[in-house]
């Protein structure tokens, strides 16, 4: 037991966020990305969410390089979010 919480407690997970992207639009961009070069858009970001491995994501139209600007825990709470709320 931790001297500030009981083990009978839940403790909130609040990641915090260093700076407020767009998830969505990264989200579209890195899928229209995906589609133009031919690839499954939901299994190549599955992929990506699973496992942390970049290579699952085009480097086309920059996808790569946005999908790695958001934490993978912050993509998986937006699309729990929306996904819950619709």
């Amino acid at each position: 037991m931790t001297e500030n919480h009981n083990l009978n407690e839940t403790i909130a997970f609040k990641p915090e966020r260093e700076d407020q992207k767009d998830i969505r639009e990264i989200l579209t961009t890195v899928y229209n990305s995906l589609d133009e070069k031919g690839y499954k858009p939901s299994s190549q970001i599955v992929g990506y969410l699973l496992s942390g491995d970049p290579t699952y994501i085009t480097a086309h139209n920059g996808a790569r390089k946005l999908i790695r600007a958001v934490d993978r825990d912050e993509i998986l709470e937006e699309l729990l979010k929306n996904y819950i709320n619709d």
